[in-house]
């Protein structure tokens, strides 16, 4: 039996949405089964039975319910019949899971967990789960007449996206450490609904901190929120961001100062060096 999914998708109310292409309808006992990476842990449901509904080319599986820790889960379809055993076929998927404003849709909704279906680099079907909290996700950076600038989109805070003004602040900090005390610089944040824009002076964060040395971390701290929000960007299918994305360096007084991502993609200034 040969099954393509054509169409994968992660609606807002966490249900795995499918296409399929099949040469054979889905018999009686047909699961879908997603497996753990790393730990070999398996959900499966069965397709027509609860949380899930079959027809000739579509089904569709509430997530939440099957209880996904985070990580990477693989799709495979799993076929029982009184004349063999069980047969296990991987999803074969061509659907490329990229909608930049499908994502940001999703990502409107206070959530704890964050599911993706997404294909692999080999071509298969698999669902990302993510641990989600309030973020601000960077959408564009740049230096200005020594101005750092950095725009965006309030990530699962459950603000509605609308055009209603909040009270906010962009502050860089730089860890205490070797190179002296905490260190931290302000400036006010424009923040329309979900979308934000803020601007902070260069030479205000080489006089904070006259050794230069030294990497910043951005926040944002927002009217309604207990807790600042870190600058990243998680939400896109960019991973790895630290070798990926590059921006044009700035000098300030002589000083090099280069944005960069982390590891989990966390946005950094790093000044000096």
């Amino acid at each position: 039996m040969r099954v393509v999914v054509t169409d994968a998708e992660v609606t807002l109310a966490d249900v795995l949405s499918l296409r399929l292409a099949i040469d054979e309808p889905l018999g009686e006992g047909s699961r879908l089964v997603l497996r753990q990476r790393g730990t070999g842990t398996e959900r499966a449901v069965a397709l027509g039975g609860p949380g899930a509904e079959a027809s000739d080319a579509s089904m569709a599986v509430s997530l939440a319910p099957l209880g996904l820790g985070p990580g990477r889960w693989d799709a495979y379809l799993q076929r029982d019949g009184p004349e063999r055993s069980a047969a296990r076929t991987r999803l074969q998927c061509v659907d490329p899971g990229f909608s930049l404003d499908r994502l940001d849709a999703y990502a409107l909704g206070r959530r704890t967990l964050a599911y993706r279906a997404y294909r692999t680099l080999n071509g298969f079907l698999a669902v990302r789960v993510t641990q989600a909290a309030p973020a601000a996700d960077v959408r564009a950076v740049w230096f200005r007449e020594g101005r750092f600038e950095v725009t965006g989109l309030l990530a699962y805070t459950g603000f509605a996206d609308d055009d209603a003004p909040r009270p906010a602040r962009l502050a860089l900090c730089r860890p205490a450490g070797p190179g002296g005390p905490e260190v931290a610089v302000t400036a006010a944040a424009t923040v329309s609904g979900v979308r934000f824009h803020a601007a902070l002076s260069l030479c205000d964060v080489i006089d904070a901190a006259p050794d230069s040395e030294g990497l910043w971390a951005p926040s944002l701290q927002v009217d309604g929120l207990d807790t600042p929000l870190p600058l990243g960007a998680r939400i896109d299918d960019v991973d790895g961001k630290r070798r990926r994305v590059h921006y044009p360096d700035a000098e300030v007084d002589g000083v090099p100062v280069r944005p960069c991502y982390t590891a989990d993609d966390e946005l950094r200034l790093e000044v000096g060096g």
